[in-house]
């Protein structure tokens, strides 16, 4: 089991990192072209934020006592810890139903297509990936990237080997790969693992922007997202 053992400066913030095995550099990380991407895409994003944001508190509020937000602990690139905030699409305690549910997923992820915890506005949310929209303020400060890889949670990270710690050599991302081949509908870990590296395989500055583009399309048709 991996332990958070030392601080390291990932843009200009200091974070816990994990002890992990030795990490690649990948071209992304040091790409202008993909910063000026996250700055621009997010700012947009910031800006629809504003114009949703009361509609769509009022009508969590209205649906499901509790915060407007959920917030979570996730570990992006090197292992780096961050927080990340979601409009809350759940009961206020369902963390401590989550023993409750069954997980349809295979390996360290978690999936239930009839999740009871989640709310009816919830549901809407996660179809249409609105309650993402607070993340765009974590691709600002470059905590994430509009393009890259799950933030696995710390019970995720504490259980991953080489191979999966490879999936951290990219920024994470709020699309990817897993978002246009299958988004919730991917239930293996694995195959998330697979997709994240065929990214950084693949990646090049322009490669982000034609993902973007295909994800817009996905969340419009509602395809995959439960």
């Amino acid at each position: 089991m991996y332990q958070i053992s030392c601080t390291k400066a990932v843009d200009g913030a200091t974070v816990d990192t994990w002890k992990s095995p030795q990490l690649t550099v990948h071209p992304s990380v040091n790409s202008k072209l993909k910063r000026f991407l996250d700055i621009v895409g997010s700012l947009v994003g910031l800006l629809i934020l504003s114009i949703l944001f009361v509609p769509i508190a009022i009508a969590i509020r209205i649906d499901s006592p509790g915060s407007i937000f959920f917030t979570q602990e996730r570990y992006g690139l090197y292992g780096g810890s961050f927080r990340i905030r979601k409009f809350r699409s759940m009961v206020s305690n369902a963390e401590k139903l989550k023993s409750l549910v069954h997980n349809e997923a295979d390996g360290l992820i978690f999936k239930n297509k009839n999740d009871f915890r989640v709310t009816r506005i919830g549901r809407f949310l996660r179809s249409t990936s609105l309650d993402e929209l607070p993340q765009f303020w974590n691709v600002l400060v470059g905590e994430m990237s509009l393009v890259g890889t799950r933030p696995p949670t710390k019970d995720e990270v504490s259980q991953y080997n080489q191979r999966h710690w490879q999936r951290l050599n990219v920024k994470p991302g709020l699309t990817g790969e897993w978002q246009v081949n299958g988004r919730s509908q991917i239930k293996d870990f694995e195959q998330i693992v697979d997709l994240d590296l065929q990214y950084q395989k693949k990646w090049y500055p322009m490669y982000d922007l034609l993902l973007i583009v295909k994800t817009f399309f996905m969340i419009v048709g509602r395809v995959g997202a439960f």
